[in-house]
């Protein structure tokens, strides 16, 4: 059995409030726990967004009730409550900022509204974009300017990892995370993913080329972070006539880069630096006390959907034959899941900003 540290996910749509039918803090922290992830990161963009004291306490009350691994709860940024996020920072996550589409309280749409928050929000803290290209070049910008830290939410072209290469080489605070469909799909992939319901590839950001998929690859050691963007819908609403963009993902970020640690093509060092190590830095997290996964290295089989816990009920990876299965998860001395099983609790997780000092 190859053992690794509790991972880290510092990218999750759980969903809660407002769209339990396609997953909730119980769903998400099975299925993160049976991914050998043992604390996520939620995202902001739920209905209602996350984005003052009282939308922070309604997710926080239903992960207390329902979360089954540690976690911690990003605010959103929105056009006018930047004293407000940076009032509840120490309680958050960090502040996710949608620098590209998005909708209601969390719409920034011009890059005045960006200024408040680099402004105000503490420089300890993390400051999370939603960016993409050209508005990922203007929160680089941003980042100089204010001379603070930035993380960059799955980037997924070349253009974008070569310009945050440049940017560190210049000193400028700026870290970044890639995900899983954007290492292993490209555009060539859609028919085989769509089966017919071309809704099915739809995920922001889009699906690219397999050159941006290659210099993914080759500029590896400018990637800080492996991060899922778990953002589970159901197949009725990808199928429909305005599908949502996103695939769920924490079930198989793990095998999918065991397999390509079996190729070759990642050494499990690097997995370790990019699913604990660098997060826990980029995020000030607490070093969890005796967590810890197991991991068959050599098991093989094929990803289905039926062996797995998220409620969303599809992948983007059915099918898949890779190599590496979670076997056990310890997370702070209690055995949270073995051999297919979810053994802790609803509940059993803890908001890891309420803590002081280490879990």
């Amino acid at each position: 059995m190859l053992k690794l540290p509790g991972l880290i996910d510092p990218h999750v749509h759980v969903r809660e409030p407002g769209q339990t039918h396609k997953e909730d803090w119980d769903t998400a922290t099975q299925a993160a726990l049976a991914g050998g992830i043992t604390m996520i990161l939620a995202m902001p963009n739920t209905k209602p967004p996350i984005f003052d004291a009282s939308t922070l306490e309604l997710a926080f009350a239903a992960a207390k009730q329902k979360a089954r691994c540690d976690y911690a709860q990003f605010i959103g940024a929105g056009p006018d409550n930047a004293a407000m996020a940076a009032s509840l920072a120490d309680k958050a996550a960090g502040l996710k900022m949608y620098l590209d589409s998005t909708f209601g309280e969390l719409r920034l749409d011009d890059m005045a509204l960006w200024m408040p928050h680099f402004e105000k929000y503490p420089k300890d803290f993390p400051i999370v974009l939603h960016s993409e290209s050209r508005t990922m070049a203007a929160g680089i910008l941003f980042a100089a300017i204010y001379d603070r830290p930035v993380h960059i939410a799955h980037i997924s072209l070349k253009e974008e990892v070569l310009l945050i290469k440049a940017a560190r080489e210049r000193g400028i605070k700026v870290t970044c995370e890639v995900c899983p469909h954007h290492l292993f799909l490209s555009k060539e992939d859609i028919p085989a993913i769509s089966h017919g319901h071309p809704g099915r590839s739809e995920v922001r950001p889009r699906l690219a080329t397999k050159e941006d998929v290659d210099a993914l690859w080759e500029n590896m050691d400018v990637i800080d972070c492996f991060a899922t963007d778990h953002a589970p819908h159901t197949l009725e609403e990808k199928d429909s006539d305005n599908p949502p963009p996103g695939f769920p993902g924490l079930e198989t970020i793990l095998p999918l880069l065991l397999t390509a640690v079996s190729e070759s093509r990642l050494a499990i060092p690097d997995l370790i630096e990019k699913m604990y190590t660098n997060p826990r830095k980029i995020f000030n997290l607490p070093e969890p006390g005796e967590t810890w996964i197991e991991v068959d290295e050599n098991a093989e089989y094929e990803i289905k959907t039926a062996n797995q816990f998220t409620r969303c009920g599809w992948t983007p990876f059915e099918g898949w034959k890779v190599k590496g299965k979670v076997r056990k998860v310890v997370l702070r001395g209690t055995t949270a899941f073995e051999n297919g099983k979810i053994l802790v609790e609803q509940g059993y997780g803890k908001d890891i900003r309420s803590l002081k000092g280490d879990l």
